[in-house]
């Protein structure tokens, strides 16, 4: 079994920075992908940045180049540094988890982003 924690989440001003981490632990595969999704109120779930244990990323276009992620692979911990958050960015952040060899995933229980005008 894997759980996993996120924090980092908060009120912040228009323009502002927040960085998330997020940690597992339980029995973690060296080769999986951990990853960042939002979802707003009203809105699907989305996945905001992806990375995979050998350092390959994905991000969504909207985020792209205000938003980075990160890993420490030796603390199985991954992190979402979001600098120029826009009020659009408001949502309730989740960390996953996916071993490689497995489609199943791991969730965290949510952290909340709360952007002001």
């Amino acid at each position: 079994q894997v759980q996993l924690v996120g924090s980092g989440g908060g009120v912040v001003q228009a323009g502002g920075s927040l960085r998330l981490s997020c940690a597992a632990s339980g029995s973690i595969f060296r080769f999986n992908t951990m990853a960042w999704y939002r979802q707003a109120p009203g809105k699907p779930r989305e996945l905001v940045a992806a990375m995979t244990s050998g350092g390959n990323t994905n991000y969504a276009d909207s985020e792209k180049g205000r938003f980075t992620i990160s890993r420490d692979n030796a603390k199985n911990t991954v992190y979402l540094q979001m600098n120029s958050l826009k009020p659009e960015d408001t949502a309730v952040y989740y960390c996953n988890y996916r071993p490689d060899s497995s489609l199943r995933d791991y969730w965290g229980q949510g952290t909340q982003v709360t952007v002001s005008s």
